[in-house]
């Protein structure tokens, strides 16, 4: 088993950077939001591929963001009920990669996660609903986005007592939210198993508050040396009813 390493905070994207992943929700094919011209949707966005370049953004003409890099989450967004005309540029030579319009629904609020390689031609921005059942004062609410393109399926355990916090996790999706007691938590990421019971690939700390709920973003390569890029593996833990976004960055996985 790899030692622990204590988390590191990591400031949250601006409320801007909603619009990177915006853009792939029209621009990868994935069927748009039927639009409702009332009312506003609340989105967040995750860059979450590992291999694809810093980028800016222009939004209805205006450039609302420079040098997006993987590993972004941003607060929820505001936009109003309907089309937007979204560029997407690569920062380093101005490239035009997407260009198009985008539709949104309101009252919805939703995660929005670019997943995959760019190098693999994988590369396509994920959308999550976001809609927990609020928890208690004694209790927080999680999921496990999985977005590590070399992962694999994933169970993820509590060290001190084995319990199983998800099972057979796959990538590129999301596990139903899991209610658990506010507190510290040094969790293990295992190969699925029908046991749950996987060789330790790596280990992180976490910290969960009471009447708050998260979703925690399995992300970049499990092996960097054998990747496209040089992006290890980190859990991304952003807090869904409001605050700061947090990062646990894991420790060097063992092979499994």
């Amino acid at each position: 088993m790899c030692d622990k390493q204590t988390q590191s905070i990591r400031n949250a994207a601006t409320l801007a950077v909603a619009a990177v992943v915006l853009i792939g929700f029209a621009g990868a094919g994935t069927a748009a939001v039927a639009a409702s011209q009332d009312g506003t949707a609340e989105v967040r966005v995750a860059h979450m591929s590992p291999d694809a370049p810093a980028v800016d953004v222009l939004v209805d003409g205006d450039a609302v963001l420079e040098g997006v890099e993987f590993g972004a989450v941003s607060d929820y967004l505001e936009l109003e009920a309907g089309d937007h005309e979204v560029v997407i540029q690569t920062s380093e030579n101005e490239t035009v990669v997407f260009e198009d319009t985008i539709t949104v629904e309101a009252d919805t609020s939703y995660t929005v996660a670019a997943a995959g390689e760019v190098s693999q031609d994988t590369f396509a921005p994920q959308i999550y609903v976001d809609d927990p059942e609020h928890p208690s004062e004694e209790n927080a609410s999680v999921r496990l986005v999985h977005v590590s393109p070399d992962a694999g399926p994933v169970d993820v355990t509590v060290e001190s007592t084995g319990a199983v916090l998800y099972d057979n996790a796959t990538f590129p999706n999301a596990t139903e939210y899991v209610t658990v007691p506010a507190g510290d938590y040094t969790l293990e990421v295992r190969p699925a198993t029908e046991g749950n019971d996987g060789e330790v690939l790596t280990t992180f700390d976490v910290t969960v508050e009471g009447a708050s709920t998260y979703s925690a973003f399995a992300a970049g390569y499990l092996a960097p040396d054998e990747a496209a890029a040089d992006t290890p593996f980190d859990l991304i833990v952003a807090q869904d009813t409001g605050g700061n976004q947090t990062t646990m960055n894991a420790t060097a996985p063992v092979a499994a």
